[in-house]
């Protein structure tokens, strides 16, 4: 039985998540706080596995609780709750070790909590599997490349990087992207689960410590050499043949949009060989599909290896799959990118 603890300071929004976790037979409340303050002491009496944790309390708020959590010799695995007018908290928030986080809307929380539901218990059930630490990587800088490789055929056959990730992501691609030169020759797609309203303050985010353009894409960006896009929340992202993003509304996969597997199988169908493909830390087994796309085209695939993973559940099912070249601890990816890379266009 995975015990719960629920931080909030709404009594209305304790009892729906209080409602909705004891719902499922595998998870129980343990306790309930209106404050970080009564948390942390309710912490020591109750010692629960995973927390969920409103950011905007009185007398403690959920970040100044957090670093409080992550200091303790062992850590609980937390979830923040937020509300969207709060994203560079929830930012702050997944740098100082917290799991995942779950977004308030305007309709939260409405008379259906099916939807709630979806995406609360697997996130619990996640966080109670893993061990959280403040993220630390030891990640070599790599130095520019561009004398190292020729410019033949650079303009129109530049290789191109397909990353997807979920939880623990924000993390991983923080570990990633800061590392890798200015003269990247390829481009870089990132699918990052995330919801609506989050995605462009992350891309910012990782644009501001990275020494290549990272930024949310946008119906019609076209990929090139040294530009990272990151798929918006709420919308699946595709690349057609002349390299032009598309955004559909299109389904959910795997409950999820967007969806790793869309832009991987765009990518195989449309540039063959050019792709290498890299599925990181999260939940579930999106990637993977893509990922064997990605292969069968002649692409090249890595899968980050469980040493580092947060969650395994998108690279152990990418393994699986048989849809790989390499599993890779985190802090090797970017250097062995650059090495295929460098060969490529050597």
């Amino acid at each position: 039985m995975i015990k719960v603890m629920i931080v909030d300071d709404s009594p209305f929004i304790r009892r729906i998540f209080k409602n909705i976790v004891e719902h499922d037979k595998e998870l129980t409340v343990i306790a309930t706080a209106k404050d970080g303050q009564d948390a942390l002491e309710k912490i020591q009496e109750n010692r629960p596995d995973v927390i969920t944790l409103d950011i905007d309390m009185p007398v403690k708020n959920g970040l100044e609780t957090l670093k409080e959590i992550m200091k303790m010799e062992k850590p609980i695995p937390t979830i923040m709750v937020s509300a969207l007018d709060n994203r560079e908290t929830v930012m702050k928030a997944l740098d100082l070790g917290a799991f995942d986080f779950i977004p308030k809307t305007e309709q939260f929380p409405s008379t259906d909590t099916s939807s709630l539901s979806n995406t609360l218990i697997p996130k619990i059930k996640a966080a109670a599997q893993i061990e959280p630490k403040i993220p630390s990587y030891d990640i070599k800088p790599i130095s520019p490349i561009k004398d190292k490789i020729s410019k033949k055929d650079l303009k129109s056959k530049f290789p191109i990087v397909a990353i997807g990730t979920s939880s623990g992501g924000p993390k991983a691609l923080k570990a990633i992207l800061p590392v890798i030169p200015a003269d990247f020759p390829a481009a870089i797609l990132i699918v990052q689960h995330m919801p609506a309203g989050f995605t462009k303050s992350f891309a910012d985010r990782l644009n501001q410590e990275s020494a290549i353009k990272v930024k949310e894409a946008a119906e019609g960006d076209i990929i090139q050499p040294g530009l990272a896009l990151l798929a918006p929340g709420d919308y699946h992202m595709q690349i057609d043949k002349d390299g032009r993003v598309r955004l559909d509304q299109t389904p959910t996969v795997w409950g999820v949009r967007p969806c790793v597997d869309h832009l991987f199988k765009s990518l195989a169908k449309n540039f063959k060989d050019r792709v290498i493909g890299i599925i990181m830390t999260g939940m579930g087994k999106d990637g993977a599909e893509g990922m064997k796309a990605v292969k069968k085209h002649g692409g090249y695939g890595i899968v980050e290896s469980e040493e580092t993973a947060l969650v395994y559940g998108m690279p152990g099912a990418a393994i699986k799959a048989n849809a790989y070249d390499e599993i890779l601890p985190l802090h090797q990816i970017p250097e062995q990118l650059i090495k295929l890379i460098e060969r490529r266009l050597q």
